[in-house]
C-alpha cells in the first residue's frame, strides 16, 4: 500500500492556503451582490405599492366625484319638477338616483376592508348624508306629485336638504384628503427607495474593484514566490496558476452579475406594471458589468479608445440628475494603459458620487482630453452645486490614493490632484508611444 509523500502533503496544504484569500474575496463580493439584490427587491416592492395606491386613490376619487355629481343632477331635476310640475324633469332626477346608488357601491368596493376607524366613519357619514339628501328630494317630489305645493314649498325652504348636502361635501372632502395623503406617502417611499439604488450600485462596484485588486495582488505574490524557485518549469506553472486564479475570480464575478440580473427579471415576471422599474435597474446592472469589463484591460497587444474607456467608466453612475460634459476626440491608447487608467477613472467617479460634484443635486462633472505631442492630456474637473463642497478623500491617504499612485507609475506619467473653490481638479499626462498612430 502506498501513501502520499510529505512533499505532496505540503504542496496540497500550500495550495489550500493560497486559495483561502481568493475564496474570502469571492465571499465578500457575493455578500455585496446579495445586499444589492435585496435593495433592488425593496425598490420594486415600493414602486408596486405606489402603483397599487395610485390605482386605489384614483378609483376612490372618481367614485366620490360621481356621488356628488349624481346628487347635484338629482337636485336639479327635483327643483325643475317643483317649479314647473313638468314630469319631464323627473328623468334627470331618476338618472341621478341610479348613478348615486351605483357610485356608492363602487366606493365601497374600491375601499375594501377592513378599513381604519376614520375611513370607516367617513364612509358611513357619506352614505348617511347622501341618503338624507335623497330622502329630502324624494319627499318634495312626492308632495309636488300629490299637488301639495305649499307643503313642498315649506320643505324646500327648510334647512334639511342644505344641511345634508353640506355634510356630504365635508365627508367627501375629508376622505379625498386622506386618500391623497396615503398616495403622497407611497410616492415618497418609492422615491426614497430609488434614491438608495445609485449609492448601492456604486458601493458594489467599489467592492468588486477592491476585490479584484486584492486578488491581483495575491496572484502577484504567488508568482513572485514561485519566481524565486530554481526550476523554470515550476516558475511557469506558478504563473499559470496565478493567471488561472485571477481569471477564475473575474469569471465568478461576471457569473454573479448574470445571476443577480436573472433574479431581478424573474422577480417581476408576470407583473407588467413593474417592467419599467425592472428595465431601469437592469440597465444600471448592464452598465456596471460593462465598466467592470473595461477595467480588466484590452491586452498588451491591443489598443483601447480613450473616449470609450471614459464613457464606460462613468456609465453606471450617470443619469439625468448627474450632469456631465465630455470634450475630446477619438484618442487611441496602448492596451497596457487600460487597467491602470480604468481603475483611476473608477476611483474618481466613485469619489465624485460620495464626496464631490455628484454627491449633491446640481453638480457638474467636466472631462476633457486631447493629444499633447507624443502623449495625452486628460483634465477632470468637478463643479459642486455649493462652493466649498468636500471633494478630497477625508482623513489620511487610503487605498484610493495608493491605487492612483500605483497607476501613475504604470502609466509612466503624472497624475496631479488639487482642490479648487468649487471642487476637485485632476490632471493626467502620459505617453502614447505604443498607440500605433
Amino acid at each position: 500500500m502506498t501513501g502520499s509523500s510529505p512533499a505532496q502533503g505540503d504542496g496540497k496544504g500550500r495550495t489550500w492556503r493560497q486559495r483561502i484569500p481568493t475564496l474570502a474575496l469571492f465571499g465578500v463580493v457575493a455578500l455585496a451582490l446579495l445586499g444589492t439584490f435585496t435593495l433592488i427587491l425593496t425598490t420594486v416592492e415600493a414602486e408596486r405599492v405606489q402603483r397599487a395606491q395610485a390605482a386605489r386613490t384614483s378609483g376612490i376619487l372618481a367614485a366620490l366625484d360621481e356621488i356628488v355629481r349624481a346628487t347635484i343632477t338629482g337636485e336639479t331635476g327635483q327643483r325643475g319638477f317643483f317649479i314647473t310640475s313638468d314630469t319631464r324633469y323627473l328623468a334627470p332626477y331618476h338618472q341621478g338616483r341610479a348613478q348615486y346608488d351605483a357610485a356608492l357601491e363602487r366606493l365601497r368596493s374600491r375601499m375594501g376592508g377592513p378599513l381604519p376607524p376614520e375611513q370607516e366613519r367617513l364612509l358611513a357619514e357619506i352614505a348617511r348624508m347622501g341618503d338624507a339628501k335623497w330622502a329630502e328630494m324624494a319627499g318634495v317630489v312626492e308632495l309636488v306629485a300629490a299637488r301639495r305645493i305649499p307643503d313642498a314649498h315649506v320643505r324646500v325652504l327648510s334647512d334639511e336638504g342644505q344641511l345634508a348636502m353640506a355634510g356630504l361635501r365635508r365627508a367627501v372632502a375629508r376622505l379625498e384628503a386622506i386618500e391623497q395623503a396615503r398616495l403622497d406617502l407611497a410616492v415618497q417611499r418609492a422615491a426614497a427607495a430609488e434614491a438608495r439604488m445609485l449609492p448601492s450600485l456604486a458601493a458594489l462596484f467599489v467592492v468588486i474593484v477592491c476585490a479584484l485588486a486584492l486578488g491581483l495582488w495575491q496572484a502577484i505574490r504567488m508568482a513572485e514566490a514561485e519566481a524565486r524557485a530554481a526550476n523554470a518549469a515550476e516558475i511557469a506553472a506558478a504563473r499559470d496558476r496565478a493567471d488561472l486564479l485571477a481569471k477564475e475570480l473575474n469569471h465568478r464575478v461576471k457569473n454573479l452579475f448574470a445571476v443577480i440580473l436573472a433574479i431581478v427579471k424573474m422577480s417581476a415576471r408576470g407583473d407588467t406594471a413593474a417592467a419599467p422599474a425592472v428595465d431601469r435597474i437592469a440597465s444600471r446592472i448592464h452598465a456596471l458589468v460593462t465598466a467592470h469589463e473595461v477595467t480588466q484591460g484590452a491586452g498588451q497587444a491591443q489598443t483601447v479608445d480613450l473616449a470609450d474607456l471614459i464613457g464606460k467608466a462613468i456609465a453606471p453612475y450617470r443619469s439625468a440628475s448627474e450632469r456631465c460634459e465630455l470634450d475630446g476626440d477619438s484618442l487611441v491608447l496602448p492596451g497596457r494603459h487600460a487597467v491602470p487608467l480604468g481603475l483611476v477613472l473608477h476611483e474618481l467617479v466613485t469619489n465624485a458620487v460620495k464626496y464631490g460634484a455628484w454627491a449633491q443635486p446640481g453638480g457638474l462633472l467636466r472631462i476633457a482630453w486631447r493629444r499633447d505631442g507624443d502623449g495625452a492630456h486628460l483634465l477632470w474637473e468637478e463643479i459642486c452645486a455649493q462652493p466649498g463642497g468636500v471633494t478630497m478623500e477625508p482623513g489620511r491617504e487610503g487605498f484610493g490614493s495608493a491605487l492612483i499612485r500605483s497607476s501613475e507609475r504604470q502609466l509612466g506619467g503624472t497624475i496631479t490632484r488639487r482642490a479648487s473653490e468649487r471642487g476637485l481638479v485632476v490632471e493626467m499626462r502620459f505617453a502614447l508611444a505604443e498607440a500605433g498612430n
